[in-house]
């Protein structure tokens, strides 16, 4: 996998007398899981690559895939938006630790409504993810949306098709929201592959209704909705609202760095926030490719930010980074 060539060293003199050396390399470094995170990914890689000559080929597999794939060596790190338990990271020997964290936003494709017009309540829109509401026009959208012209147009829910952290987080919230909810309650609507399947499938369906990370709703220019949080404000998807839930945040307590982010309780919070993982092996046999590992995610935890809130993230607090790099194996 990996062609290394010569190893070179530049060390420059500051103007201050103080010496700052870097490493270039040649090699291909491999990842591979998340769809959430690939932009944030691809996006560090250009970076890194502009400062070291080390090239990042990611795969948008799903979460799922990206556990596999550091599980069977078939990448250099797994990255995935559910976190792993302490037994399966202990029993494979792998470091977990988030990147970033982003938010999950509800797209809708409904003529006559425009971005963030909609407002939804969790227990309306599990009942729309259930099909258990069929109907735009249904009175309890009707309700929850005065003097809004819903047309009458068939509801069509759009999930993921593969194993995916982000319908793992977004099917919590519903749970949480609607005790009935169960995972795999999807109603009958088609699947798609990726967060960038899901805003296709969206964009290209009349009355189409799905759940994407929040930069492909950007992206693609899709519509919105509000939701009701826990403290039954209608909030809209919009960095100021991210960031009030990320700031609340226990990451003292959070074992393996899986911090829930769900329903945060600050007044402007946006209820659907998940940090996003990766995983690495914690005894690596290859040690030149897990220096380059790591090397990469020191860049991106500590030159990145720039890249992370214009892709629409948010980055971890300074003492979560120090923690994560300090901690590596």
């Amino acid at each position: 996998m990996y062609h290394w060539g010569k190893r070179i060293a530049r060390c420059v003199m500051g103007v201050l007398g103080a010496l700052f050396c870097a490493t270039a390399y040649s090699a291909d470094l491999t990842g591979g899981g998340s769809s959430f995170a690939a932009p944030l990914y691809r996006g560090w890689g250009e970076g890194f690559h502009h400062q070291t000559g080390l090239s990042l080929t990611y795969q948008s597999v799903g979460s799922g895939a990206g556990q596999k794939l550091v599980m069977t060596s078939g990448a250099d790190f797994g990255a995935s938006d559910l976190p792993l338990s302490a037994a399966l990271l202990d029993s494979n020997s792998l470091y977990q630790f988030p990147t970033a964290l982003g938010a999950i936003v509800v797209i809708i494709n409904v003529p006559g409504i425009a971005s963030n017009q909609m407002k939804l309540d969790g227990p309306t829109l599990a009942a729309l993810f259930d099909g258990t509401i069929t109907t735009w026009a249904d009175s309890r959208l009707r309700t929850l949306n005065p003097g809004l012209r819903l047309p009458d147009l068939d509801v069509l829910p759009i999930h993921r098709e593969e194993a995916s952290g982000t319908s793992h987080v977004f099917a919590d919230y519903l749970h949480d929201v609607a005790p009935d909810w169960k995972t795999g309650m999807w109603g009958d609507g088609p699947e798609a592959r990726g967060n960038d399947g899901v805003a296709t499938s969206v964009r290209q369906s009349i009355g189409g209704i799905g759940f994407v990370e929040y930069a492909f709703a950007r992206q693609n220019r899709l519509n919105t909705v509000r939701l009701k949080n826990h403290a039954r404000q209608f909030v809209t998807p919009e960095k100021a609202s991210f960031t009030s839930a990320a700031t609340s945040a226990d990451w003292a307590h959070a074992d393996h760095y899986a911090v829930n982010l769900l329903q945060a309780p600050a007044p402007q919070a946006w209820p659907i926030m998940s940090a996003t993982f990766v995983l690495v092996p914690a005894h690596p046999t290859d040690k030149t490719a897990a220096a380059a590992t790591k090397a990469f995610f020191r860049y991106g935890l500590k030159q990145g930010d720039d890249v992370t809130r214009d892709l629409d993230y948010i980055p971890l607090p300074t003492s979560v980074k120090d923690r994560v790099l300090s901690g590596w194996p």
